[in-house]
């Protein structure tokens, strides 16, 4: 899978590194749908943003996406909670990596809390770049639904 275009959402503990990613994202030539939220100061409930992040991804109206909170956990599994998402918490470039090319990940899952910016954004690239390896990872994809 190609991403040309991410949807991006997080709650209110991951809104400054989401906006980071976001400005590296149009940066390096990609159309980004917001999500929200749209600061760091009101409290929000992480669901609503993976919801809205795995809606623009199922509906095919982005390629991807990205979610952030604070540890990355309640809203990589708001986002799993939608038929077709394949959401993955990473920590380092490893797991972003291998989230891709051995799960066929179609959304990236940070925590704020626990990845600096420049491990997020070495995450969103290895993320980005790294296709889907198929073969025996195949099968066991679609047994995921």
């Amino acid at each position: 899978m190609a991403f040309k275009s991410i949807a991006i959402g997080s709650d209110h503990a991951g809104y400054d590194l989401k906006a980071k990613l976001a400005e590296e994202l149009r940066s390096s030539g990609y159309e980004v749908l917001d999500c929200g939220t749209g600061d760091a100061t009101n409290s929000v409930d992480y669901p609503d943003f993976g919801k809205a992040v795995a809606e623009a991804v199922t509906s095919g109206k982005v390629d991807g996406g990205v979610v952030v909170c604070g540890t990355g956990i309640g809203i990589s599994i708001a986002a799993n909670r939608h038929p077709g998402i394949r959401a993955a918490l990473c920590h380092d470039i490893t797991t972003a990596r291998l989230c891709r090319e051995h799960n066929d990940a179609n959304v990236l899952a940070l925590g704020a809390r626990l990845v600096g910016e420049v491990v997020a954004k070495d995450c969103l690239n290895a993320f980005l770049t790294t296709e889907f390896a198929g073969d025996r990872h195949a099968r066991r994809v679609e047994k995921l639904g």
